[in-house]
């Protein structure tokens, strides 16, 4: 699949919130995640590999109390990368309601999600 073809199906995927089976789907096995310097603030952190990053987003899922809503850009694609727009309204433990946004960067190379990076 070419970097289009990629973040087409991503972005299909995303509309119905399935980001399991883009884990599944699109990401290769070596794949890293990488959260902004100040994550580890908000309890993210970077991950290496996609068993890693599967944990990772687990890790946020317990951190969730109720999911509200969220969306997904159409991506912008350049090259080997695609970006999207990204954001939830979410209630975290303990932390009450509030509503995230970022934007998302990926790196495609064979076909497959090599990289995610996100900026908040």
């Amino acid at each position: 699949m070419t970097t289009q073809d990629v973040a087409n199906r991503f972005h299909q995927l995303a509309q119905e919130f399935q980001f399991d089976q883009i884990q599944d789907e699109l990401y290769a096995q070596d794949a890293v995640s990488i959260e902004p310097p100040y994550a580890g603030e908000q309890g993210m952190r970077n991950a290496q590999g996609l068993d890693d990053i599967k944990k990772k987003g687990d890790e946020w899922n317990q951190m969730v109390e109720d999911m509200h809503g969220g969306y997904c850009s159409v991506p912008v694609v350049g090259g080997t990368h695609f970006s999207v727009a990204m954001g939830m309204d979410v209630t975290l433990k303990g932390a009450g309601r509030s509503k995230m946004d970022e934007i998302a960067v990926y790196e495609v190379k064979d076909g497959k999600i090599i990289k995610e990076q996100f900026f908040y």
